[in-house]
């Protein structure tokens, strides 16, 4: 007899405690809000004697929180299986057939017996990814240059796109052949993704060998990794640092024959410091990293996070110090909204 599929509503304290209660005994401790606050749907698998052995989650794109109880099982792995088929067909329902899932190593054969492929994989976590578009599709529409020599690669938040980030393109671009710059796909910033992407273009234009490229789904900031499976924090900033490296390793270096990639040195943010020591200790000696010191402005470290206080405080005088023309001119012209945007609750702080 085949288990039966339930919606799971976490809204209930006491359906929450059961989930939690059999997440727990199977490993998985990490409930925090970050983690669990972004849950779409949850679905729990019950056996005939309405036991629950299985449950699943949805996170927008992403399946997470998944286990599943095989003790009385029929057959070893029917119950993951059904699993893994409900909450697909759940997303393809609401139009979306590009799937991800964040789990631990031990399981990565269980899901791609269901059709997923690895993206990256980690000591502590790994990255698969199934559906359409894919990470081929994404690298397809890529630009490419086979004659290029020297290729380099740089990855920016850009929330602004200050002088500082101009500066470590304009010196990748003066060293290579070919500069990618990703910009990270996440509207989770005071400035959106659309308006990020703008003002990298717009502050690189000049530069003919730089490609701007939207990060998509591969390329994204680390603290958006789920790591619902980890518990201890630092162990959590290693996993999402190290797992972000190794896409950029395994998947997008080998096609687009970038050979090395460039940062900025952190002296303001620790856990960007810690970053960047995870992308030299991954990518290297296959890919070199380069550390460029960060650009000051006087005395005043020139970083995105002092560009939005200033916005913030509407002390704009300072800003042509610290931003090309094209940033400033955007905000300028924007500031009301992007004022209002921090006064109903957008986060400024970190980088």
């Amino acid at each position: 007899m085949m288990d039966t599929i339930c919606d799971l509503y976490l809204s209930d304290k006491h359906t929450q405690q059961q989930w939690q209660s059999f997440l727990t005994d199977r490993g998985i401790t990490n409930f925090n809000p970050q983690e669990v606050t972004t849950i779409d749907q949850t679905i729990g698998l019950y056996n005939a004697e309405h036991q629950l052995v299985g449950t699943g989650s949805i996170a927008n794109n992403i399946i997470k929180f998944v286990a599943v109880c095989d003790q009385d099982a029929p057959t070893k792995g029917a119950r993951f299986n059904q699993l893994i088929s409900e909450l697909t067909n759940r997303l393809g329902a609401q139009g979306i057939f590009h799937q991800f899932v964040f789990t631990k190593p031990a399981y990565i054969p269980s899901f791609q017996y269901v059709g997923f492929q690895l993206l990256g994989s980690t000591e502590q976590g790994a990255i698969l990814e199934k559906g359409v578009p894919n990470i081929k599709d994404y690298l397809a529409a890529i630009p490419k240059f086979p004659a290029a020599k020297k290729v380099a690669g740089i990855v920016l938040n850009a929330n602004p796109f200050t002088n500082g980030h101009r500066y470590l393109v304009a010196e990748a671009a003066k060293q290579n052949d070919v500069v990618y710059v990703f910009v990270v796909n996440a509207d989770v910033s005071l400035f959106s993704t659309a308006e990020r992407f703008q003002l990298v273009r717009e502050g690189t234009r000049d530069l003919a060998n730089v490609v701007v490229v939207n990060g998509q789904d591969y390329l994204v900031s680390f603290v958006s990794f789920p790591a619902y499976f980890i518990k201890d924090n630092d162990a959590i900033i290693r996993y999402q640092t190290e797992l972000d490296a190794s896409i950029f390793k395994q998947q997008i270096t080998p096609v687009l024959g970038i050979t090395t990639r460039y940062l900025g040195s952190e002296p303001l943010s620790h856990t960007t410091a810690l970053y960047n020591a995870s992308l030299e200790r991954i990518l290297t000696p296959s890919v070199a990293v380069k550390i460029l010191p960060r650009l000051t402005a006087g005395a005043q470290v020139i970083s995105a996070s002092y560009v939005r206080q200033l916005i913030k405080a509407g002390t704009l005088a300072d800003l042509a110090a610290l931003v090309p023309p094209t940033t400033l001119a955007f905000i300028q012209n924007n500031l009301l909204t992007l004022q209002t945007r921090i006064s109903k609750g957008q986060n400024i702080n970190g980088n």
